[in-house]
């Protein structure tokens, strides 16, 4: 017995593992965007910095309510909570390696049966008494086949997505600040612009009442006027509401009461987009973390193979009991009372009904799955940066005209104003001038912030900013299982959980 576990240690160790080893599979991905830039074999490298990107666009309100949002957010403390989970995870699984130990105390009473021939060495009578017993039961599953193995690559390939997936909720949520604070910002450049148009309407009706009492004018005119005065207060009643939902929302994202969350109006003219440096594409979409995550997916459906795969192979399981037991109290402990017994148990699996083939189908049915789900995430990867690219691009050339059409527009209005005036045109043309120019004013508003939240899409799409420089403040509660730090270094967000990963 005592040269049985060194050989199973040896026995364990030998042995190769079942399933397949992970390898990452090719992907079908185009060699370039339709903007002519290069690309390589996708190979998740979430690991990379990313960067406080919303810091480009060089506003401080944002910046503070993404450092609010971080902090507070409460769908990010969830995905927080689901990474300790998948963490505890592992610890569970690496538990299996080790033997367990119970020590299980117990007193009873006993009768014994006169006919059992343990019982006639008491002068034929059966034995009826108390009885005291602290054993210390032992019991060790050998990895003979790399089942414990397998389930240990899972659990930290799980991990290590759920690790992924809390990345891409950090990133949706400064995403959704970003487009909510550029729309309110263009909203407030909007209503600027109508509330402008609501005080010179208003004149407009004065001078108007005042033809119509003079008898220069007409009650039409005067009417028109009226009509138009009360569409400009509405329309200020629509983007109102608009921009109230928007700063609702923003609230939600940074963990505070809507009820007592106040964004100051600024009606100033929105920057332009950051420029994106040339190769951006091609070096950092490689790190968007549902694409990281997909994969880590997959080398855990992988690792289940084998888990499943060690099913139909026979297990040796180390058992054994070691302890106390006496009917006297007093002699409970004393050498006499000692007893053992050790030995090993080993589990064939003959006959299952096809449970075991079942349950394999279905484990190479995940692996599919999650195969299938990795190379979907890459195609949309590239789904997302056209788009983005598209959308900067195409918004870029829209602006420049709808510019040109403001322009029109206001000369328009100077020539129809002047011209009724003077008595040569009539009122029905200041006003479609008017509308005119104020429509241009609306759009040109609206395209200021939409070629902003064009490039926080792109910024999305590529999985981070393209500043690797600047840090990113991390909440109190973020997950480092070596310590809980404030703000990360230039290796990116969480960057020690991935490194808690490595050293397994």
């Amino acid at each position: 017995m005592r040269f049985l576990l060194p050989f199973l240690l040896a026995a364990t160790s030998a042995v190769a593992q079942l399933g397949p080893d992970y390898e990452r599979p090719e992907t079908v991905t185009p060699p370039n965007y339709k903007g002519s830039v290069k690309w390589r074999e996708a190979r998740p490298l979430d690991t990379l910095p990313k960067g406080a990107w919303w810091r480009v666009f060089g506003d401080a309100r944002l910046n503070a309510l993404m450092e609010l949002a971080t902090a507070n957010n409460q769908t990010l403390k969830a995905s927080i909570a689901r990474f300790d989970q998948a963490r505890a995870g592992t610890g569970l699984a690496r538990a299996a390696f080790f033997p367990t130990a119970d020590i299980n105390s117990a007193f009873t009473t006993q009768r014994t049966s006169p006919n059992m021939p343990s019982a006639f060495p008491l002068n034929g009578l059966h034995y009826v008494g108390p009885s005291y017993t602290v054993p210390l039961d032992f019991s060790w599953e050998l990895d003979l086949w790399g089942k414990i193995r397998r389930q240990n690559e899972s659990a930290r390939a799980d991990a290590a997505a759920a690790a992924n997936l809390m990345q891409n909720v950090l990133l949706g949520v400064h995403g959704d600040v970003a487009t909510n604070y550029f729309r309110i910002r263009a909203l407030d450049g909007e209503l600027a612009t109508v509330r402008a148009a609501v005080g010179w309407r208003r004149q407009a009706l004065d001078i108007a009442r005042a033809r119509v009492k003079a008898g220069a004018g007409s009650e039409l005119e005067q009417a028109q006027a009226e009509t138009e005065v009360a569409t400009a207060e509405a329309e200020v009643s629509a983007l109102q509401n608009q921009r109230d939902q928007l700063e609702n929302a923003i609230a939600l994202l940074t963990g505070a009461n809507p009820a007592a969350f106040k964004l100051g109006s600024n009606a100033s003219l929105l920057s332009s987009p950051p420029a994106i440096p040339t190769g951006v594409p091609t070096d950092l979409l490689e790190r968007r973390p549902d694409v990281a995550a997909a994969e880590r997916t997959l080398a855990s459906t992988t690792a289940q193979i084998g888990v499943v795969k060690a099913n139909f192979f026979p297990s040796i399981r180390l058992t054994g009991r070691a302890g106390y037991l006496s009917g006297d109290v007093e002699k409970l402990f004393e050498m006499g009372s000692m007893n053992w017994n050790i030995g090993p148990s080993i589990s064939v699996p003959l006959f299952a009904g096809g449970k075991n083939r079942a349950y394999m189908e279905r484990a190479r049915a995940a692996h599919d799955e999650a195969l299938a789900n990795y190379r979907q995430a890459i195609l949309a990867s590239f789904n997302d940066v056209e788009n983005a690219l598209a959308a900067m691009r195409n918004l870029t050339t829209q602006t420049e005209a709808q510019h040109r059409a403001r322009a029109s527009a206001q000369e328009a209005a100077k020539i129809a104003h002047a011209r009724y005036e003077a008595g040569t045109s009539p009122y029905l043309n200041v006003i479609e001038a008017n509308r005119s120019l104020l429509l241009t004013e609306r759009a040109c508003a609206t395209l200021a912030g939409q070629r902003l939240i064009a490039s926080v899409s792109l910024i999305k799409a590529l999985g981070g900013g393209w500043d690797q420089s600047l840090p990113v403040t991390v909440p109190a509660s973020a997950p480092d299982p070596e310590a809980r730090s404030v703000t990360t270094e230039k290796k990116g967000f969480f960057t020690k959980v991935k490194g808690w990963f490595k050293k397994d």
